[in-house]
């Protein structure tokens, strides 16, 4: 009965929380609309689970591609990951593009670590903080796949580099969680991809690989890292056209009119970027989540920002808004929705590593206003 009262009190007070999060959002920076705000309580009341898809797909890569170096093995595994791992287009989204199998869902990344994974496997659901839910099937598919992974990913390469002296101390520090994240710290050059498009590096990829001089033994590498970059650009376009065709079956069913033509956009956007330049706002917002969101597919990495957005979106943005082509009430509902896709993606980290970084942070942060380089 205890209990009872209690969880009904903690529900009441989420719900307060909810309400006075609301109105002083509404209060600084207007009302969401009705569709944005019960997507926002969707993607908040979310039960973050731990997904096995992304771990099984890349396995299955790395596998079949034993012989080969490195950066292809990675070219590769992300390769068999877009053409197979599950997608959706929510039905309050303007967006397409998803992480994992759910919203909010922490996919595992097997090629950076197994150890903590397999350790606390039956302790996500125990911990103090940063809970993670998972079920026996995902359980046992990962039983399946980590003896490939044992003393074969970065983690234990790493671990095997250090003295002794340091391996002892580690654990009391818990550090050992350091070695378990991919690349991030970073934010990419979106402003020349929406100028120039995929095709852009693409087409470069292309003449330097041509023009290597394969006599030269420094030609060897670079021949193979721009094999590389063309398999994964071709990847992440036949990504977005996955969603352009499931955008485009879901416009075939929709009865409702306005939903209807959103989704027949998002068909055609995602045909377009980010392999081609953008030319809209609505182009250059769904290009910049699909490469954001590829980048938290590819790697584990966090502090995966969106940089001087402001800067790089605000020529589509006022061209369309003196054209007509976009209101403001449209562009910021478009924002809001690409803020809250963000907060969809998901990671999970060590019992130890939860420690210095508790609340399932992911930092991935935006900068407004400021200088540009010329200080303008």
């Amino acid at each position: 009965m205890i209990y009872i009262l209690l969880t009904n009190e903690i529900e009441m007070i989420i719900k307060l929380m909810k309400v006075v999060t609301y109105m002083e959002n509404k209060e600084h920076f207007g009302s969401l609309t009705e569709r944005m705000q019960a997507f926002r309580e969707e993607i908040l009341d979310e039960k973050p689970h731990i997904d096995a898809e992304r771990a099984i797909l890349v396995t299955e890569a790395y596998k079949a591609n034993q012989n080969q170096p490195s950066v292809m093995k990675r070219a590769l595994g992300l390769k068999n990951i877009l053409e197979k791992m599950s997608i959706y287009i929510e039905d309050k989204s303007l967006l397409a593009g998803n992480q994992a199998t759910k919203n909010c869902n922490a996919p595992i990344f097997p090629e950076y670590t197994m150890g903590f994974v397999m350790k606390e496997l039956d302790l996500f659901e125990k911990r103090d903080g940063d809970v993670f839910y998972i079920t026996e099937e995902t359980k046992q598919q990962l039983r399946d796949i980590a003896p490939f992974w044992e003393n074969n990913c970065l983690h234990d390469r790493g671990m095997a580099l250090l003295p002794d002296e340091v391996l002892d101390v580690l654990p009391s520090l818990g550090m050992e969680g350091k070695l378990n994240a991919g690349d991030a710290h970073l934010a990419a050059n979106y402003e020349r991809l929406l100028k120039e498009g995929l095709i852009g590096y693409e087409n470069r990829a292309r003449d330097y690989k041509e023009n290597l001089d394969l006599t030269d033994p420094e030609s060897i590498d670079k021949n193979i890292f721009y094999k590389a970059v063309l398999i994964v650009i071709e990847a992440v376009r036949h990504f977005a056209l996955r969603y352009s065709k499931l955008a485009a079956e879901l416009a075939a069913k929709e009865t409702d009119s306005k939903r209807k033509a959103e989704l027949e956009e998002i068909s055609r956007i995602c045909e377009k970027v980010p392999y081609y330049p953008a030319d809209s706002f609505r182009e250059a917002v769904q290009a910049v989540w699909f490469i954001h969101v590829i980048l938290q597919i590819e790697s584990n990495g966090h502090s995966l920002s969106y940089g001087r957005f402001d800067q790089f979106m605000y020529p589509y943005y006022i061209k369309d808004i003196q054209s007509g082509k976009i209101t403001k009430d449209e562009a910021l509902e478009l924002l809001t929705c690409l803020w809250i896709k963000t907060l969809t993606v998901q990671k999970i980290r060590s019992q130890s590593h939860t420690l210095s970084s508790a609340g399932s942070p992911m930092y991935q942060n935006v900068t407004v206003g400021g200088q540009t380089v010329d200080k303008k």
